[in-house]
C-alpha cells in the first residue's frame, strides 16, 4: 500500500509517502513522526484510513532546517517558534540563540579557569609547607579588572520618575585593603591576595534621571558602602523590577559585613546574590499582566572589607579609569555586541545600528526550567583593587548615546563624584536624552586621604 501510494504521489509531482521525503530530506521516518507529534513539521496529507502520512516535497527545506537546528543543540521547543518565522527573522533568531551559547561557553570557560589557578596556587602554597594537609586561603583568578575598595564617602541621590528609582550612598569608614594584580592589563587575568596591605575607602556618588522623551523612569541606581549597582529596566514592571533587583544585592540581603571572606567564598556569594536578584525579580513584577514581558538589566559592585566581586547581566556596562584610560570592563548580553564579536559588524557599524535592542539575558519574570535558568544566571567575577581607580557603572541611557571618549574626557575632569555624575547625565540630555539614564562614580582612595579633596 505504502509502496502504490509512493508511485502515485512521484507521478503526480504533488506529495509522496513519508519513506520518499526520508530520503529526500535526509532524514529517517523515526524522526519525522517525532517531529509530527511535537508540531514541527506536519504532513501535508494523513491518510483517514491507514494513517500513511504524505508530505509536499516544497516542505524538504523546512525539515532540513529543523535537522540543522537539532545539530546544533537548539532545544525543540525554541525550533517550533523559528519554523514558524520567515527567513530573516528566523536568521535573527538563530544568531541571538547561537550567541547566548557562546556566552554561557565564556562563562564556563571564565569559572573553570579560575579553579585552575585556584587550585594550582593552593598547591603551591601547601607544597611549601611541610607536611601540611589543610586548605590555603585567599586566591582567586579575576576575569576582569575592576573596581572598589570600601568605605564611603557621600552619595547623590537623583532622577526623576517613577517609584522604584534609588540613588543615593552613605558615609562610612571602614577599612578595607589592597589586592595583588596578577596582570598589569586592566580586564586581563589576575589574582586576588589575602589581607590587603593598603586601607582603602571609596568616595561615590549615584544618579537617575528620566531623561528628554521618557515619561516615567525604570532606571536605579545606589552607590553605598558595600554596594554600588544600577539596573535598566523594561516592560510594564521594569522600575519595580530595577527596584527589586539592587535590594536583593544590598548588605543587609546578602550578609555582607566586616569580616573578609575567601576568593571561593565571595564567589559563591556572588551566585547566591545573584540567584536571589533574579527570585525579587520574579516576584516583583508577578502582579503585572505580562509577566514574562518584564525585567531589568544589573550591573554591581559588592566589597566584603576586602575583596570585590562583580554581578554583571544584561547591557548596563561598568568602567574602569586607570592610568588615564577608560577600560570597559562588562561585555554586553546583546545581539549587537554577538554581532561585534563574531565579526559581522564593526563597532563603527553599531553604534548606528537599526535593529532593537535585543538582550541575550537580563533578570526576567518568566520562570525557566532549571537548565535554562542556570545558563541564564548573571556573569560574576572577582575585580582587582588600586588605589586611584575610578569606577563608572551606567545603564544604556548613558552609554549608547554618548561615545567613550566623551566618557572617559568628563570622568577625567569632575573633581568628585558627585560632579562626575551631574556631568554624565548632562551629556546624555545634550545628546536628546533618549531614554532614563542611571549612573554610579566611584573614588578608591587611601583611607588616610579619604577626607582629602581629590584633584583629577
Amino acid at each position: 500500500m505504502e509502496r502504490e501510494g509512493r508511485a502515485v504521489g512521484a507521478a503526480s509531482g504533488e506529495l509522496v509517502t513519508i519513506g520518499e521525503f526520508a530520503r529526500l530530506s535526509r532524514l529517517s521516518a523515526k524522526a519525522l513522526r517525532r517531529y509530527d507529534e511535537l508540531g514541527l513539521l506536519r504532513p501535508a496529507l494523513v491518510d483517514p484510513v491507514n494513517g500513511y502520512r504524505y508530505y509536499d516535497p516544497a516542505q524538504v527545506e523546512g525539515a532540513r532546517l529543523v535537522a540543522w537546528l537539532r545539530r546544533i543543540g537548539m532545544p525543540l521547543s525554541r525550533i517550533g517558534r523559528i519554523v514558524a518565522l520567515d527567513a530573516g527573522a528566523a536568521a535573527v533568531e538563530i544568531r541571538a540563540y547561537w550567541a547566548r551559547v557562546e556566552a554561557e561557553t565564556a562563562a564556563r570557560r571564565d569559572l573553570a579557569m579560575y579553579l585552575v589557578d585556584h587550585l594550582s596556587a593552593e598547591d603551591r602554597a601547601m607544597s611549601r609547607i611541610p607536611g601540611s594537609t589543610g586548605n590555603t586561603d585567599g586566591t582567586g583568578s579575576t576575569g576582569n579588572a575592576g573596581s572598589t575598595g570600601n568605605a564611603g564617602g557621600t552619595g547623590n541621590a537623583g532622577g526623576t520618575g517613577r517609584t522604584g528609582s534609588s540613588g543615593g550612598a552613605e558615609g562610612m569608614g571602614s577599612r578595607g585593603g589592597r589586592g595583588r594584580s596578577g596582570s598589569g592589563v586592566p580586564g586581563g587575568p589576575g589574582v586576588l591576595g589575602g589581607p590587603m596591605e593598603v586601607p582603602l575607602a571609596i568616595r561615590c556618588a549615584a544618579l537617575t534621571d528620566t531623561g528628554a522623551v521618557r515619561t516615567a523612569n525604570q532606571d536605579a541606581a545606589f552607590a553605598g558602602p558595600r554596594l554600588l549597582a544600577v539596573a535598566d529596566g523594561f516592560g510594564e514592571g521594569g522600575a519595580e523590577a530595577s527596584a527589586a533587583a539592587i535590594e536583593a544585592l544590598k548588605p543587609a540581603a546578602w550578609g555582607g559585613g566586616d569580616g573578609a571572606l575567601s576568593a571561593a567564598d565571595l564567589l559563591n556569594a556572588l551566585e547566591d546574590t545573584a540567584d536571589s536578584a533574579s527570585r525579587a525579580v520574579r516576584d516583583a513584577v508577578a502582579p503585572c499582566a505580562d509577566p514574562d514581558g518584564s525585567g531589568t538589566t544589573l550591573t554591581a559592585m559588592l566589597w566584603t572589607g576586602s575583596r570585590l566581586g562583580l554581578v554583571h547581566i544584561g547591557d548596563s556596562r561598568a568602567y574602569l579609569l586607570r592610568g588615564g584610560e577608560l577600560f570597559r570592563i562588562t561585555h554586553d548580553h546583546s545581539l549587537v555586541q554577538s554581532m561585534i564579536d563574531d565579526g559581522s559588524l564593526s563597532r563603527e557599524e553599531a553604534a548606528s545600528h537599526p535593529g532593537p535592542a535585543l538582550l541575550l539575558k537580563a533578570l526576567v519574570g518568566k520562570a525557566r526550567s532549571a537548565a535554562v535558568a542556570v545558563a541564564c544566571r548573571p556573569d560574576v567575577r572577582l575585580q582587582e583593587v588600586l588605589a586611584g581607580d575610578r569606577y563608572l557603572l551606567c545603564s544604556d541611557g548613558l552609554s549608547a548615546v554618548v561615545d567613550e571618549a566623551e566618557l572617559r574626557a568628563a570622568v577625567i575632569a569632575a573633581e568628585a563624584p558627585e560632579e562626575a555624575v551631574r556631568r554624565l547625565v548632562g551629556l546624555a540630555h545634550e545628546a536628546g536624552g533618549p531614554d532614563n539614564v542611571a549612573c554610579v562614580v566611584a573614588d578608591v582612595v587611601v583611607a588616610a586621604e579619604e577626607e582629602q579633596p581629590r584633584g583629577r
